[in-house]
């Protein structure tokens, strides 16, 4: 059921309710206790004679009223349960159509952030084997130099294109040790350094937005 069937049912069930007790204030204000009609004199005991037939009839105005109102009332019950257990549905169904609204919410604006995770990830490897032979490349040679040039050239356009959508290194030397984005490979004692902190990376890591997408291999200084 939609939730424009649902209110409909509701205030249809109010109308009713509100119909139900009009009714019983109507039946209930035309009894008057005091009215002198309603009471039997000397005798009435045995009721009245129809003047057509001559036969006695009894007058059962009040237990019919009262049975109408008992009736009603039932009634004005039976409704006001079913409003009640239809307003209790209808609030579980907002809540529900609220979370999933939220849910709904939450999912687009991760797969926008991380729409490009899966790329990243195998752009990783280009530019670790850029990084390492442009560390290679370190002869005198003219040659060499051009090929270390254009490697860092290209190495700087890779990862302009990867700051641009929210890829960035993790991981440097002197950073507090996290596990959350190191992975310590080995310790290293050292007076030089504070425990705990990283004195070496063996390679990068990198994270889209605040997703992490590969932890930093790093070497970990201690106490000599």
């Amino acid at each position: 059921m939609s939730r424009e069937q649902e209110n409909q049912e509701h205030e249809e069930l109010l109308e009713a309710l509100d119909e139900a007790e009009a009714k019983i204030d109507e039946i209930t204000g035309q009894i008057d206790p005091k009215d002198e009609s309603n009471e039997a004199g000397p005798g009435d005991e045995e009721g009245k004679a129809d003047p057509e037939s001559g036969e006695i009839t009894t007058e059962n105005n009040g237990d019919d009223q009262a049975s109408i109102i008992q009736n009603l009332e039932q009634q004005v019950q039976e409704l006001s349960a079913k409003a009640d257990d239809h307003y209790d549905q209808f609030v579980r169904t907002r809540a529900d159509m609220e979370n999933l609204r939220r849910r709904t919410d939450r999912e687009l604006t991760n797969a926008h952030k991380y729409a490009v995770e899966k790329l990243a990830k195998e752009l990783l490897a280009v530019v670790d084997s850029l990084e390492l032979g442009i560390q290679a490349s370190s002869g005198d040679d003219p040659e060499i130099q051009k090929l270390r040039e254009g490697s860092e050239l290209t190495l700087k356009l890779l990862t302009d294109v990867m700051e641009k959508f929210n890829i960035k290194p993790v991981g440097a030397i002197g950073d507090k040790f996290d596990p959350e984005f190191h992975q310590a490979m080995t310790t290293q004692p050292s007076n030089d350094t504070e425990p705990d902190t990283v004195v070496q990376v063996m390679q990068k890591g990198y994270q889209i937005h605040d997703r992490l997408l590969r932890p930093a291999l790093v070497i970990v200084s201690k106490p000599e």
